[in-house]
């Protein structure tokens, strides 16, 4: 079956142009001279019917098909090239594109992903932050790290979820804040600034509920991402309650501390999710298998 499809230079010179506004740019970008750019638009325009750019005095301008098609051409064109780049990079193996919570992904997944490469050197993982549940057909990814309870990912449905560890929330601050004292208790945590998750925003309650304590708490900034509050904690602005395995380089660079050896564990855990009736890739299988044994 023939396809309806102009040939790839004139797509490229389109999108170049388009982008630059400028054939003179196109030319430069592409390492052609400017009337080749300009023969292969012409013959775009000519394949498709379409005027794609008006000629002025200054140069060219993208009429409003032009535009509407230089944004479809851009995706697509991008998609090409990563598609193409994943084919190289597989040699045998493959690409896995992930959706993850961020702070999860940047803290504890991409410091051992040097450990996934020298186990598994022909799988290529590719990250995007997602943070809510998706449907698995409508998306190019393969899978999804994702932090929940069992409640939640029962609400996922068709999905497989691969417990990879339970969360285990402690107080944490500087140093120089908890100096004041040789060892904290929870009651003594009252005396301290106390900074807020603001997508947990009951979590302090929740922490003084668990170790009986009562009293007026001091309330200080809230902060939407963990990495945000790691990083308010080191600058001294008070104390956190956070995942321990998200603040290990912290501690073990003694930017922080942990205030009290007071652990909260609940229902929410840290999960591998991919899609149920799909055919797991190979290198799914392996990624799972090296995450398990990371986490364990």
């Amino acid at each position: 079956m023939s396809r309806k499809i102009p040939m790839l230079q004139a797509l490229n010179c389109f999108e170049a142009a388009a982008r630059h506004q400028s054939y003179t740019h196109a030319a430069r970008e592409l390492s052609l001279t400017q009337s080749a750019v300009s023969r292969q638009i012409a013959s775009l325009e000519s394949f498709l019917g379409v005027q794609l750019f008006q000629r002025t005095r200054h140069g060219v301008l993208l009429t409003s098909a032009g535009a509407s098609y230089a944004r479809q051409i851009a995706a697509r064109l991008d998609g090409l090239e990563r598609d193409t780049l994943d084919t190289m990079a597989r040699q045998g193996g493959g690409a896995l594109q992930l959706a993850s919570v961020p702070t999860f992904a940047t803290r504890w997944l991409m410091p051992r992903l040097a450990s996934l490469s020298a186990q598994q050197p022909e799988i290529v993982v590719h990250i995007d932050a997602y943070t809510k549940p998706f449907m698995f057909a409508d998306t190019e990814y393969d899978g999804a790290l994702y932090a929940g309870t069992p409640e939640q990912l029962a609400r996922w449905p068709g999905t497989r979820a691969t417990l990879l560890m339970q969360e285990e929330i402690v107080p944490i601050a500087s140093p120089r804040l908890l100096q004041a004292r040789s060892s904290w208790q929870p009651q003594d945590l009252l005396e301290l600034t106390l900074l807020q998750p603001s997508t947990r925003p009951g979590a302090w309650r929740q922490w003084f509920d668990a170790m009986q304590v009562e009293g007026a708490a001091r309330y200080g900034a809230r902060y939407e991402l963990f990495s945000m509050l790691a990083m308010a904690a080191v600058q001294g602005q008070g104390v956190v309650l956070l995942p321990r395995m998200l603040v290990e380089a912290e501690l073990a660079r003694g930017e922080l501390q942990i205030a009290c050896e007071r652990p909260l564990r609940g229902q929410r855990g840290y999960y591998l999710i991919t899609p149920e009736a799909a055919h797991e890739k190979l290198a799914m299988q392996q990624f799972r298998a090296w995450l398990q044994q990371a986490a364990a």
